[in-house]
C-alpha cells in the first residue's frame, strides 16, 4: 500500500511502498478514502524535520540536553550511534481521516465490516491506504448524508468541539474567535449551532470574509475594529491561532470581560500581561487535544472507555457529535476544502501548507483509490528459491522496534554468518524502513511470513514483551532456532510452555539476549574473579531513571513492570559472576511516594554456591549519573565494573585500571557472534538453557516476592524436570 513518511533528519515528504498494517486485537483495519492534512500541526512539525541540526538544537534545547547526558554517561560514539538512528527513523504522517471498515479485530463487537467511520490519532489514522485504527479512535457515521471527505475533518472537528466545551459556551453567550484558520472556522461554526454569538478574528482579510459566509456575527481583520466589535466584553474567547507570539493570548483578554473564561486551543505563546487577567479575574484554560481520553493509553489503545455518568464528552463521544452535526448539515465543509490530492501527489499537500507553493490553503485533503488492495507481505531483494544453510544463521526478525534499529540489528550486520531474510512488524512503515536499512529480502506485518518460510532457520524476536512467550512457542513449534530479546517471558505458565516445548524440539537452539555477559569488560572481570576460591559477595547497583507510570513497560499487560522488563538482565550477570545458579529471592521496596510504579527495589539473591547478590534497582535517581555499577569482592579482592566503560580490579594493595573513552560496549555484538559460531557449528547456546530458565524464573519469583514480602525460592533444575517430558542434554 502507499503511505505518507517523512524523514526526521531532513523533512522530506515521500510516498512509500509499504506492506498493510496487521490487524490488531481491539482494533479496526480501514480501507482510507480520505485524510485531512492539517496546515497547523503537520505544518510545524514538517518545519521542525526540516530544521538543520544547529536549528533543531536550539527549538529543543531539552533534547540537547538529554543527549549531553548521555554522552557522559555512555560516550560519545555510543550516543551519536543513538542519535542517528532515530533522526533516520521516518516518521508517519496524519491524524485525521475516514474510510470503510475491511477487517474487525477480536474484542471489537459494535463496528463490522462494510461501516464507514471517521478515525483519529497520530500514528493511527495516519495517510495511508489501509489504517489499523483502536475501536475508541473510531466513529461510526451515522449514515450515508455524510461524506467520506467530510467525515475526514472529524478529528479537527472534535478538537474545535472540545475548545467549546472547555470555554464553557452557553446558549445565548458572546464568544471570540482569534485565529480563523481551518479550526478557527470550524470552532465559529460549531459555536452557531450551539446558538452563540460569534465575533472572528484574523489578521488575513480572506479569513475574516470567510467567517462571515460560514455564519460569524461579526469578523475583522483589524485589530482595532475587532476590539470595537467586543463592545462591552466576551463571555469567552476562544484562541484557535498558531504562533510562538503572546498577542493572542493578552488581546483575549483585553476584550473579555470580568471573570470571563479564555481558552487556548491553538498552539500560540503564553506570556500572560498579568495585570490584565488579574483585573478581570480572568480564567485561562488550555484544552487539549479532542477530549478526555486523549493520551490515555488504557482508553486509546486498550479500550477502557469512561462511563458516560462521570465523563459524558470523551475524544470519541466528541466525534461522534461532530458527525452527527454533519448528518444534521449544521455545518458547511464542503466550503472550507480548498485543494484535493491524489495520494501520488501527496507531497504537493505539503509544499502547500508549508508555503513552498506560494498559494494560500485551509482544508486540504489527501484522496485515495477505492482499489487499493492489502499487501501483507513486500519483496524488496528477490532471492528465489534460495533455502537455511546449516553454515549461516538465516534470519527472520519479528519487531522493528527502536531498539532493534538502533542497537540489536546493527550488531547483527557485522557478523558475517548472519544472513537477513524477513522482517516483520505490526506497522508497515516500521517493517519497510527497518528492511530497507539493514538489507532484508522482504519486509511483511504477518508472523506467519516468517515461521512458514523456508530460507529462515533462526528467528529473532524483538517485539514486546507481553508477545514474547507466544512467539518463542511459535518458533520452536516451526523448527525454528530461537533469539528472544528478554524477558523470556512474563508468566511461570508461560515459562513452563516454553521448557516443555523447548524438550521436544532436540535441534533448535533457545537464546536469550542477555548480552552483558559478553561485553568485553564483562569478560575481563570474570577472568579475575574466576580465580577467587570462596563464595563472593556481588552488588549490582541501577540508576534505571524515571519513566511514566503508563509507559508501556510499566503496563503490566504488555510490558510486565521493570523487574520482570529488565532486572533478568542483572539477574543473569550476577549468576555469571558468582558461577551458580541462584535458589533463593527476596525483593523489598522503598515507600512509593505515588509518582513510582514500585521499581525502587532492593532484591537480594542467594546462590547455590554460598554466593550473595544484591541488586538496587533505582527510578528515583538522576539520570546524568553513572547507570550501572557492579562491585565484587572475595578472596581479599576487590573488582568495579562502572557503566562498561571502566574497569578495576584491586588486590593486595595494587590497582589495575581500564578504560575506554568513546564507547560503551555492553556486549551485543559479542552476543552475536557467540550465538552465530553455535549455530554453525551445531553446538549449544552460549548460554545455557537451564540458566535462562534460572534467571526468568527468579527476575518471576522477585516479583512474588514483591508482593509477598517474603523470601522465594528458585529451583531451575526441579522447575525443568518437572515441565520436561524429553530432558536435552544441554538442560
Amino acid at each position: 500500500m502507499k503511505q505518507v513518511l517523512q524523514q526526521a533528519r531532513t523533512g522530506e515528504v515521500n510516498v512509500v511502498e509499504v506492506p498493510t498494517p496487521k490487524l490488531l486485537p481491539g482494533c479496526v483495519l480501514v480501507r482510507i478514502a480520505a485524510s485531512l492534512v492539517s496546515a497547523g500541526t503537520e505544518r510545524a512539525s514538517s518545519e521542525f524535520a526540516s530544521k538543520n541540526l544547529f536549528q533543531k538544537a536550539k527549538a529543543r534545547p531539552d533534547l540537547v540536553h538529554e543527549v549531553l547526558n548521555k554522552v557522559r554517561r555512555d560516550g560519545i560514539f555510543s550516543t551519536l550511534n543513538a542519535v542517528n538512528s532515530r533522526l533516520d527513523q521516518p516518521t508517519a504522517l496524519g491524524y485525521s481521516s475516514a474510510g470503510t471498515v475491511v477487517g474487525v479485530g477480536e474484542g471489537v463487537a459494535d463496528i463490522s465490516v462494510g461501516d464507514s467511520v471517521a478515525c483519529a490519532g497520530a500514528g493511527y489514522a495516519v495517510h495511508a491506504e489501509f489504517a489499523c485504527v483502536p475501536r475508541l479512535l473510531v466513529a461510526k457515521i451515522p449514515s450515508a448524508d455524510v461524506l467520506l471527505e467530510e467525515a475526514a475533518f472529524t478529528t479537527v472537528g472534535a478538537v474545535a468541539l472540545h475548545g467549546i466545551r472547555t470555554a464553557e459556551a452557553k446558549l445565548g453567550d458572546t464568544v471570540a474567535v482569534i485565529g480563523l484558520g481551518l479550526l478557527g472556522q470550524l470552532t465559529v461554526q460549531l459555536l452557531k449551532a450551539a446558538g452563540c454569538k460569534v465575533i472572528g478574528f484574523d489578521l488575513v482579510e480572506q479569513r475574516s470574509a470567510l467567517a462571515l459566509q460560514m455564519g460569524a456575527d461579526a469578523a475583522s481583520a483589524s485589530v482595532l475594529t475587532f476590539r470595537e466589535l467586543c463592545g462591552r466584553g466576551m463571555d469567552a474567547v476562544i484562541i484557535t491561532a498558531e504562533t510562538p507570539s503572546s498577542d493572542p493570548v493578552n488581546l483575549a483578554g483585553e476584550i473579555a470581560r470580568d471573570r470571563a473564561i479564555v481558552v487556548a486551543v491553538g498552539t500560540v505563546g503564553m506570556d500572560i500581561d498579568r495585570p490584565i487577567y488579574y483585573g478581570k479575574e480572568l480564567d485561562f484554560r488550555i484544552s487539549r487535544s479532542y477530549g478526555p481520553g486523549r493520551y490515555d493509553s488504557a482508553y486509546e489503545q486498550k479500550g477502557r472507555d469512561y462511563p458516560i455518568g462521570y465523563v459524558r464528552w470523551t475524544e470519541t463521544r466528541n466525534m461522534e457529535a461532530f458527525l452527527g452535526l454533519l448528518e444534521q448539515r449544521k455545518l458547511d465543509l464542503k466550503s472550507l476544502i480548498t485543494h484535493r490530492f491524489p495520494i501520488d501527489r501527496a507531497k504537493s499537500a505539503y509544499e502547500l501548507i508549508t508555503g513552498k507553493a506560494g498559494e494560500a490553503s485551509l482544508g486540504v485533503l489527501i484522496t485515495y483509490s477505492e482499489q487499493a488492495e492489502q499487501v501483507h507481505r513486500l519483496e524488496l531483494v528477490s532471492h528465489g528459491a534460495t533455502h537455511a544453510s546449516e553454515k549461516s544463521v538465516a534470519v527472520g526478525m519479528l519487531g522493528a522496534g527502536s531498539f532493534a534499529i538502533s542497537t540489536l540489528l546493527p550488531a547483527m550486520k557485522q557478523i558475517a554468518r548472519v544472513k537477513f531474510v524477513g522482517l516483520c512488524s505490526a506497522t508497515g512503515s516500521h517493517a519497510n524502513h527497518a528492511a530497507e536499512k539493514f538489507g532484508f529480502q522482504y519486509c511483511a506485518t504477518e508472523e506467519e511470513e516468517i515461521l512458514a518460510d523456508p530460507a529462515v532457520n533462526t528467528v529473532v524476536i524483538a517485539t514486546r514483551h507481553n508477545l514474547h512467550a507466544n512467539q518463542v512457542l511459535a518458533a520452536l513449534a516451526a523448527n525454528k532456532h530461537v533469539f528472544c530479546e528478554k524477558p523470556l517471558c512474563l508468566a511461570e505458565e508461560d515459562l513452563g510452555a516454553i521448557v516443555s516445548t523447548f524438550a521436544k524440539s532436540s535441534r533448535c537452539n533457545l537464546m536469550l539476549g542477555l548480552n552483558r555477559r559478553f561485553a568485553p569488560m564483562t569478560v575481563q572481570m570474570k577472568d579475575f574473579v574466576t580465580k577467587i576460591n570462596e563464595p563472593l559477595m556481588l552488588h549490582y547497583r541501577i540508576n534505571a531513571g524515571y519513566i511514566p507510570a503508563d509507559h508501556w513497560v510499566n503496563d503490566p499487560e504488555q510490558g510486565g513492570g521493570r523487574i520482570l522488563g529488565e532486572v533478568c538482565h542483572f539477574v543473569d550477570l550476577l549468576t555469571f559472576f558468582a558461577g551458580a545458579l541462584p535458589i533463593e529471592v527476596q525483593t523489598r521496596n522503598v515507600a512509593n511516594s505515588g509518582q513510582y510504579s514500585g521499581e525502587n527495589v532492593a532484591i537480594s539473591l542467594t546462590f547455590a554456591n554460598g554466593s550473595l547478590g544484591t541488586i538496587t534497582y533505582v527510578a528515583s535517581g538522576d539520570k546524568s549519573y553513572s547507570k550501572e555499577r557492579i562491585e565484587v569482592f572475595g578472596g581479599g579482592a576487590v573488582a568495579v565494573l562502572e557503566d562498561f566503560r571502566r574497569l578495576e580490579f584491586s588486590r593486595d594493595g595494587r590497582k589495575q585500571i581500564h578504560k575506554s573513552r568513546w564507547r560503551q560496549d555492553k556486549g551485543h555484538r559479542s552476543e552475536w557472534e557467540a550465538f552465530a559460531t553455535a549455530l554453525c557449528d551445531g553446538k549449544d547456546s552460549p548460554i545455557p538453557f537451564a540458566e535462562i530458565v534460572s534467571t526468568t524464573l527468579a527476575t518471576i519469583r522477585a516479583v512474588d516476592s514483591h508482593a509477598s514480602g517474603k523470601s522465594m525460592a528458585v529451583d531451575a533444575a526441579g522447575f525443568i524436570r518437572d515441565h520436561s517430558h524429553t530432558q536435552r542434554s544441554d538442560s
